[in-house]
């Protein structure tokens, strides 16, 4: 891809777009990724250490544990992450490319 210099790199280029979406693109891919961890950690560890899944804790299974009362607040950190990241991404490139505007 034939990107211009950082110095011309202009707010409203294309160019601009694309380096934005590029990194934003990897942030997906890793959140998505980490959900998907998260996602089948629990049937694996269920299946490959049930007894380990089976003990108790605060009255539920580990199993019930994890998916009733875990799961929901690490989705919820893996959202709030993405955003805050994407928005710290997002002012990052316009502060880049106003400040090559200046020069």
């Amino acid at each position: 891809m034939n990107q211009p210099p950082p110095e011309k790199l202009d707010v409203h280029s294309e160019a601009f777009l694309h380096s934005l979406m590029r990194r934003q693109l990897r942030l997906s891919i890793f959140c998505a990724g980490t959900f998907l961890f998260a996602l089948l950690a629990s049937p694996l560890l269920n299946y490959f250490f049930p007894e380990f899944m089976a003990q108790r804790v605060f009255g539920f299974t580990l199993t019930w544990f994890v998916l009733g009362v875990l799961f929901f607040p690490f989705v919820w950190i893996i959202s709030w992450s993405f955003i805050k990241r994407s928005i710290a991404l997002e002012e990052t490139e316009v502060k880049e490319a106003t400040h090559a505007e200046r020069k």
